[in-house]
């Protein structure tokens, strides 16, 4: 509300004197002192109606909620009304007219005192956390969004543009939820489908009792009978979350069920107080491995590891089917998945015909009552997800382009359902085929004095060395990530940079 008459910017400007803090008239000086003259809350707009245009406050209350909720004819009734009114009270219809020119738009979406107290609270908070807390705090928000998988993309795609890395599970590393570990975030156990905080909770209670576990058959012997679960280890090994024991999680696969059988008949043993055949001691303590089984080494392809994570874990965290063609992406679509919502109708048709990509997941071919075929499936982007629906005008071209999996653009126009929820109609599918770009170039420029002279010595270099790669530099705790057209060829670019700033100050 108070954007639309421009206020967030006039504010600012007022309260740091570049302008004079002026209200629209000299009555209103003492009722707008503390807002700098202007209307920010809605008790402003209120005792502005009732001082310059003579409302009550009852009134006045009802012009608030005859703009809240975009009655135009109780506006029109109000905006006649109070341009009267501050007439009849000496103010002239001329001031009438302009205040009532900002309360209009201001109150379509304005907050009271408290309530912009509250969010204004919050929201200092929540920026000098993450100012000053990066990881700590994106560990948070992540915690906060484990069961909002689009949510959750969000910030994962923050934290990789921070430069800090999400990993996968770790049996031995990560927490009951999102965590630190230097500046990286191990994936929280609880946050893993299947498992959840009654399975993690005593998985972190052993390991912090006892130390890391060795590797698998370790796990096994330590963990309650509970946690040895077939569903829920099955999901930790697809996770990921043994890999850091040495583990492939496809080897695991092959003989996990055997360990654990045999891990519980060791115990079921030595509870009934037997020795095994091979003299192990009669208690769990002392059990000999000598029928230890080991895990094959055996490697699942990329492909298939990432559809664990995705089933396991909601996101791709280890790596992303876009990962690297993201600006290829963003040059072939309109916009985000997650910036759909936030298109103008258009004003012509009311209608927004855009092209947004990414990959297809939860395909479901369906018929319409009249035989012809159609489908619905869940586009992902880096950013968030969005529910498609194929109709059988486009379901007919898009037979080799709609697969599991497949990266496509689609050229469609939002649905608005209403509540802040948008789906997207399909008019068209086309299949793209992604080219990886190079890795990042990373240059720590915290040691080096930025004058003048350096940062156009600096921008020169990068328009020398245009290329694929992005360029992020860091200064401390801060990381800034340079636009797509300062990207360079980061091999002729590496060697140039570690001359200047040193050879650890600079990685790709």
């Amino acid at each position: 509300g108070p954007m639309a008459a421009d206020m967030h910017n006039s504010y600012a400007h007022r309260k740091n004197g570049r302008q004079p803090a002026e209200p629209p008239h000299p009555d209103l000086a003492e009722l707008l002192g503390e807002t700098y003259g202007l209307m920010i809350y809605q008790e402003s707009m209120m005792q502005v109606a009732r001082d310059i245009a003579g409302y009550s406050m009852s009134e006045a209350d009802d012009l608030r909620k005859a703009c809240g909720k975009k009655n135009r004819a109780q506006i029109a009734e109000h905006r006649a009304k109070f341009i009267a009114g501050s007439d009849a009270k000496g103010y002239g219809k001329a001031l009438g007219e302009q205040l009532f020119a900002i309360i209009e738009p201001f109150a379509d979406y304005a907050f009271n005192k408290s309530h912009a107290f509250a969010y204004g609270l919050i929201a200092y908070q929540t920026a000098y956390l993450k100012a000053n807390y990066l990881t700590e705090f994106l560990a948070a928000v992540l915690t906060g969004s484990k069961r909002n998988i689009d949510k959750a993309g969000v910030y994962l795609t923050d934290c990789r543009q921070h430069g800090i890395e999400v990993r996968v599970p770790d049996i031995n590393l990560s927490e009951i939820d999102f965590a630190t570990d230097g500046n990286a975030i191990p994936f929280g156990l609880s946050a893993v489908r299947n498992v959840g905080e009654k399975v993690a909770a005593p998985i972190i209670a052993e390991r912090s009792a006892n130390g890391p576990f060795a590797d698998f058959n370790d796990f096994c012997e330590r963990m309650p009978r509970e946690v040895l679960n077939r569903r829920f280890v099955e999901s930790l090994i697809k996770a990921g979350a043994f890999e850091s024991c040495g583990h492939t999680r496809a080897g695991l696969l092959d003989v996990f069920d055997r360990i654990i059988e045999a891990a519980l008949r060791r115990r079921t043993e030595a509870e009934a107080g037997l020795q095994s055949m091979f003299g192990g001691a009669a208690d769990t303590g002392g059990v000999e491995f000598d029928d230890r089984i080991d895990v094959p080494d055996t490697n699942a392809d990329d492909r298939t590891t990432l559809v664990w994570e995705k089933e396991l874990l909601g996101l791709y965290v280890s790596d992303h089917p876009l990962r690297g063609g993201e600006a290829q992406l963003r040059r072939a679509t309109d916009c985000t998945v997650s910036g759909i919502g936030d298109l103008p109708p258009n004003p012509d048709s009311g209608q927004q015909w855009v092209t947004i990509g990414g990959v297809v997941h939860n395909l479901q071919r369906r018929f319409t009552r009249g035989g012809d075929p159609m489908a619905r499936f869940t586009l992902e982007d880096t950013e968030g997800s969005v529910e498609v629906t194929v109709f059988p005008k486009a379901m007919a071209d898009a037979v080799d382009v709609l697969v599991e999996d497949a990266v496509v653009l689609v050229r469609g126009r939002p649905d608005r359902r209403g509540e802040g929820e948008t789906a997207f109609l399909a008019n068209e599918l086309l299949p793209i085929n992604l080219r990886r770009g190079p890795a990042p170039l990373w240059l720590n420029v915290e040691r080096v004095d930025m004058d003048e002279d350096w940062l156009v010595s600096f921008e020169q270099m990068l328009a020398e060395n245009p290329g694929d790669a992005p360029v992020h530099l860091r200064v401390g705790d801060r990381l800034v990530r340079l636009p797509e057209s300062r990207w360079v060829d980061a091999g002729a670019l590496a060697g140039p940079m570690r001359e200047i700033l040193g050879a650890d100050a600079v990685r790709t």
